[in-house]
């Protein structure tokens, strides 16, 4: 059914292979758009979109540790620098 398929990046204009593995996984995901970019570009991107992510000071609540988080903390509501956000989603919750 589904065939490679060449295809022209819109942002660096190279050539690139929209693979049949790729078009059956935009099938599986409802996706119907083909892809603009090439992977290169589309790597990019995605890492030039989680750079412009904004980022909050905050302080740890568990260890008190000065972290950085990317939502704005709310009053009140505990939030969890890297190392202790791990251990407390990795600890088994305990129903009494």
């Amino acid at each position: 059914m589904y065939q490679d398929e060449k295809l022209v990046c819109e942002d660096c204009g190279a050539e690139f292979v929209f693979t049949v593995g790729e078009q059956e996984f935009y099938a599986e995901k409802g996706l119907v758009n083909k892809p603009k970019r090439c992977p290169e570009c589309r790597k990019k991107r995605r890492q030039n979109n989680r750079r412009q992510r904004r980022m909050y000071d905050a302080v740890c609540s568990k260890c008190g540790a000065q972290t950085q988080v990317p939502f704005r903390p709310i009053p009140g509501k505990e939030v969890y620098c890297k190392e202790c956000f791990s251990q407390v989603t990795a600890a088994p919750e305990v129903n009494i």
